[in-house]
Order: C-alpha cells, then sequence, then structure tokens
C-alpha cells in the first residue's frame, strides 16, 4: 500500500525538524534533506511495526496548510 502523506520542515536551532501531520511523527536532522530522510525512515519504521488498526487510528485525513494573517495591536 502507498500512502501519499505531508512532510512539514521547518529550521529549529542548528537544525531542522520534520513532521508528518497526518500521523502526528517526527524527526530531526542537520539539514533540510537530513531531518527528511530521517522522517521517511521514521514513517517505514512506524508501517513496519504498527498493526493497520493502529495505522488507521492514528491517520488522519483530513490536513489544512494556510497561510493566515493576524493584526496584533
Amino acid at each position: 500500500m502507498r500512502y501519499k502523506l505531508t512532510a512539514i520542515i521547518e529550521k529549529e536551532g542548528d537544525g531542522y525538524v520534520a513532521l508528518c501531520s497526518e500521523l502526528d511523527i517526527a524527526s530531526q536532522g542537520d539539514s533540510v534533506e537530513d531531518a527528511r530522510r530521517n522522517l521517511l525512515e521514521a514513517l517505514s519504521l512506524f508501517f513496519e511495526c504498527a498493526s493497520p488498526q493502529e495505522i488507521q487510528e492514528r491517520l488522519s485525513q483530513e490536513i489544512y496548510i494556510t497561510p493566515v494573517e493576524i493584526s496584533v495591536g
């Protein structure tokens, strides 16, 4: 089975954090590519170990990434 998932990668301190919002799985790395590669590894390990029930319980089908704007002050 193939899943199309979202990776959100952001700079944090001296490194980068990668998050898969659909499964709430995160990883990190020294570069964007390292963080992405480490996230893929974490996702692979999750799918190897998780039961079909756990996958369905954790898998969020509706993820929306959209900019928002707010005025402060």
